[in-house]
């Protein structure tokens, strides 16, 4: 009879407790469909760290966890990715969770950068400042034959320097190998965060030619046309004419 493996919904750890007798939390980062994100402080060093704790029944076997560090390390050399350390354990009501320990980065989630914004959205010159940076990002994954499956603004943390945007992506989701259709699909799903960002469907008649040209209406037929990998789509952003207003 197989073992039945033990179903956590949430840990919600507070500030303040020591995990595997190692880490200080100092604070919940988010959570997702495998697990949790906190961030901690790393006892013997003071390194502050991010720790991403599993729920055991989204990772039987450690099958996620090994899926997660071991792509990370094959991206090491992918900026726009957090720096995997080393996978660790802990106990959580007498129940054996994993737990994989990574660099831990500033910046702040693009949904709650986004609602500080007057109407919830970037202008379009900014827009595509975003897109241009998470383009330049997801290049160096596919330039790699590797895929994410995940783009959104829950996946996005940001830092804005002047009109430049420093963009890292968080979580991975496991869709098999990788192949053409998964890394297009990271393209749509690129679009579909500028596309939003910028006011989506209440906003887009009014958008300038440069969005529109990349968001093709949400065509997938169009936008795979257009931009079979994300370096396709940061070399029309390096390249598009600019249209005067006046």
């Amino acid at each position: 009879m197989a073992r039945k493996i033990p179903k956590i919904e949430s840990f919600n750890f507070p500030a303040g407790r020591v995990l595997a007798g190692k880490y200080l939390v100092e604070r919940f980062l988010g959570s997702g469909w495998e697990g949790e994100v906190y961030g901690v402080v790393e006892i013997s060093t003071g390194i502050l760290r991010a720790l991403k704790v599993f729920y055991p029944h989204r990772n039987e076997r450690d099958r996620a966890l090994r899926f997660y560090a071991r792509k990370l390390e094959r991206l090491r050399d992918c900026r726009i990715l957090t720096r995997y350390h080393h996978a660790e354990s802990l106990w959580f009501r007498g129940i054996k969770v994993a737990c994989l320990v990574s660099e831990l980065v500033d910046g702040e989630l693009l949904s709650s950068f986004l609602s500080r914004h007057l109407g919830k959205r970037l202008s379009p010159f900014e827009g595509l400042h975003l897109a241009y940076a998470l383009a330049c990002g997801l290049e160096c994954i596919h330039r790699a034959k590797e895929y994410h499956g995940d783009v959104h603004d829950e996946n996005v943390l940001v830092k804005r320097r002047g009109i430049h945007f420093d963009v890292k992506l968080v979580d991975f989701y496991h869709l098999g190998p990788s192949d053409r259709s998964k890394i297009q699909e990271d393209v749509i799903q690129l679009v579909r965060l500028l596309y939003d960002a910028v006011g989506g469907r209440r906003r887009y008649a009014l958008q300038p030619p440069a969005i529109k040209t990349i968001c093709c209406g949400l065509r997938r037929d169009l936008i795979t046309r257009k931009f079979s990998d994300a370096g396709r789509l940061r070399a029309f952003l390096e390249t598009f004419p600019w249209e005067r207003s006046d």
